[in-house]
């Protein structure tokens, strides 16, 4: 059996009447005791009152007594030396209240019910008087209290149920009110598919809980449409990138099959096909390289590193590319620099960035590496060109995968768009900034900024 609503407007209406229920019962108990002391306590400085008026009468003179019995001034009150009654009024022989007095004297106000059921507040006193010692007793009739009490307790057994149904209702229609935001959000939300990623949930008022929910799933659609868009036009650059080398694959192999080729022509064709499937390899392990940095699976192997020695073992690498294009590629290392670095990683972004640089930079041209420290206390590498530069229309997107600033050309060289965007995701990783400053037809300046690590050995691992 299921006790729990499903509904949580109802869940917040039973909350709602459960508490207010809560705090109904206690106010009315409160007040119950309330009043119910205040009348007592009037009751009893009456009482105080008449014994006082008493007293002073039998004080005054005696005789005035039988007065007060006559007009009534005091209803209830009883005079007696020791067994003997010296006075009393018709109403208290009538309500029996000499009953009452059995057990001694009392030292303060107390009650008594007569066997017919009513009852009485009573006090007493002894009062010294022209030679004899009288006990003085004053009643009041409880029957006005017990009225009004049964008055007060009847409105509040009626009156607390028809407030809680009242709140309930009341309760169950604040609740649908509150939470039409969230009706609302719901409805729009569930309209939200992969291909309507473009729409909104509403912001009623920006400042609430409900707005600032709304905005944060706004901000998380926008991320999610994004994120598809990244995904289509990844999926479309790829997907037109490896079409390109299988067909010409296709092309070379239809040729490669014809009748009458000569041995040098196949030749020729296999050669065109096997730099074809180098392109598309290398394609292919670029793409593995992005999909393990989006997930998240590569593992770092983190250590000390002397960046100038990094830097001259990628140069020397990649010096007989630049020795091809005449291109003079030069290291400049003032001192040593550490940093904690995975160094394969690292190495694939320096790699990429020295094989654009020297894909890009006119023959005879120059490139240089600078391996030193920033202001800031940041580890520093450098790669400087004097090549054609990036327009600046182009600077927001060069780290896109597949972008290209000259998609014809790039191809020329074997570029595939992503060279860059493996080399920020490498820095990245390794805690660093990978930045860029490029003017058109003045070279163009990319900067792996890491964080330094201080050695005062460096034969040391940290």
């Amino acid at each position: 059996m299921r006790l729990r609503p499903r509904s949580v407007r109802l869940r917040l209406t039973l909350w709602h009447a459960a508490s207010l229920a809560a705090i109904i019962l206690l106010f009315s108990l409160g007040i119950y005791l309330f009043v119910r002391k205040n009348l007592v306590d009037g009751i009893d400085r009456h009482v105080s009152r008449d014994l006082t008026l008493i007293s002073r009468t039998v004080a005054s003179e005696f005789d005035e007594v039988t007065e007060l019995i006559k007009h009534q001034s005091v209803p209830l009150f009883h005079i007696h030396e020791g067994d003997h009654v010296i006075a009393e009024t018709d109403a208290w022989k009538q309500a029996g209240l000499s009953a009452a007095l059995n057990g001694g004297r009392r030292a303060d106000t107390w009650s008594w019910t007569a066997p017919d059921g009513n009852s009485y507040r009573l006090k007493e006193v002894s009062w010294e008087a022209a030679g004899h010692s009288f006990v003085i007793t004053v009643a009041h009739d409880m029957r006005v209290f017990h009225e009004n009490m049964h008055n007060l307790a009847m409105t509040l057994l009626f009156g607390i149920p028809a407030a809680l149904v009242l709140a309930a209702i009341a309760g169950y229609l604040l609740a649908g009110r509150m939470l039409s935001p969230i009706t609302s959000m719901a409805a729009t939300a569930r309209e939200i598919t992969a291909d309507r990623l473009s729409e909104r949930l509403p912001v009623g008022d920006a400042n609430d809980e409900f707005g600032q929910l709304a905005a944060i799933f706004n901000q998380t659609f926008m991320r999610l449409e994004d994120s598809f868009q990244r995904l289509r036009r990844f999926t479309d650059d790829a997907s037109h990138e490896l079409r390109t080398p299988l067909t010409a694959l296709r092309s070379v192999g239809e040729v490669g099959l014809q009748e009458n080729n000569s041995l040098p022509v196949c030749r020729e064709a296999i050669g065109s096909m096997l730099e074809e499937a180098d392109r598309l390899t290398k394609l292919v392990d670029s793409l593995l390289t992005l999909s393990r940095a989006d997930s998240g699976a590569h593992s770092l192997n983190r250590a000390a590193t002397d960046l100038g020695a990094f830097a001259a073992d990628v140069t020397d690498c990649l010096h007989v590319l630049a020795e091809e294009k005449g291109q003079e590629l030069t290291l400049e290392a003032s001192e040593p620099v550490y940093a904690e670095v995975d160094s394969t990683t690292l190495r694939q972004a320096l790699i990429n960035l020295l094989d654009n640089a020297i894909k890009y930079t006119p023959c005879n041209g120059t490139i240089r590496v600078v391996v030193g420290k920033t202001p800031e206390g940041e580890a520093l590498l450098e790669v400087i060109d004097n090549g054609p530069g990036i327009p600046r229309e182009h600077h927001d997107k060069i780290f896109d995968r597949f972008y290209r600033v000259d998609k014809g050309r790039s191809r020329e060289v074997g570029g595939t768009g992503l060279g860059l965007s493996i080399a920020r995701w490498a820095v990245e990783i390794n805690n660093g900034r990978l930045e860029f400053e490029s003017e058109e037809g003045r070279g163009s300046t990319f900067c792996i900024l890491l964080p330094i690590l201080n050695r005062a050995d460096p034969g040391n691992h940290c």
